[in-house]
């Protein structure tokens, strides 16, 4: 039987007299590549900032690896073991590529501010250490040889790449990403969905997904949420959901099934 990594229990979200996300309940597995997706206001992003400690839910919690997450800050959730990306790209952009990378590992070290202000033989080893481990992983995302250029002037699509290269330095168990195929084009959106199979893989990841590319949703996620106004209207594997006539009808169009 799946052990269950990520367990969201009947949440809520109510800003104001407006309910944006109501009553949901859905589980994510150790290992699972599940999908999220609805029409643009279906609440799909504020679903992420419950999860990730952006929002602390109206009604409900949220539990991660066997323990409540739901009301811890945005840094603890990461330091549980959570990271995403984000809908519009939020590198440091005046950075360079390499330090965008090591900022993350710095939730890792352990020298204080004092070893960092003389830079001790404990600060410089450190930071020796998340330096070969940030190259490590931009070599992965075959940016290495942008290390130094300035984040802001990498094209769009290497922004991408960047950002959930970032995420996973971290060291996440679940990356939960939100639209990464937003604005890219057929043959980046596929080179996406090999990349998110492979991080799968390498890196023994749960991944969430939040999308409008139907084509990368059906390509690589094994099950998928549907929400409408807030509200979950179905889950299923994607066969399931291609055919789900509710879903057709608030969503995916009949050419989706054709």
């Amino acid at each position: 039987m799946a052990e269950t990594l990520l367990k969201i229990d009947n949440i809520s979200m109510i800003f104001g007299g407006l309910r944006a996300v109501s009553n949901l309940t859905m589980h994510i597995d150790k290992g699972e590549l599940v999908g999220l997706i609805g029409p643009n206001g279906a609440g799909k992003t504020t679903v992420f900032n419950m999860i990730t400690g952006v929002y602390t839910p109206t009604e409900g919690e949220v539990y991660f690896d066997g323990k409540k997450s739901s009301g811890h800050k945005s840094y603890q959730v990461t330091q549980m073991g959570m990271a995403r990306t984000f809908q519009n790209i939020r590198l440091f952009s005046e950075l360079s590529v390499v330090d965008n990378v090591k900022i993350a590992y710095n939730m890792h070290v352990s020298y204080n501010l004092a070893d960092a202000i003389i830079r001790d033989g404990k600060y410089v080893k450190e930071e020796h250490y998340i330096t070969e481990k940030a190259m490590d992983l931009l070599k992965i995302f075959h940016l290495e040889d942008f290390a130094q250029e300035t984040a802001k002037n990498l094209p769009y699509g290497q922004q991408r790449r960047l950002e959930i290269a970032r995420a996973l330095a971290t060291e996440p168990k679940l990356l939960l990403l939100d639209e990464p195929a937003a604005g890219m084009n057929p043959q980046e959106t596929h080179e996406l969905m090999e990349l998110i199979r492979w991080i799968r893989e390498r890196f023994s990841l749960s991944i969430l997904l939040i999308e409008h590319d139907m084509s990368l949703v059906m390509g690589v996620c094994e099950r998928i949420y549907v929400l409408e106004y807030g509200m979950k209207i179905a889950e299923g594997v994607p066969e399931e959901i291609k055919h789900n006539r509710r879903v057709i009808e608030a969503y995916l169009g009949e050419e989706v099934i054709n």
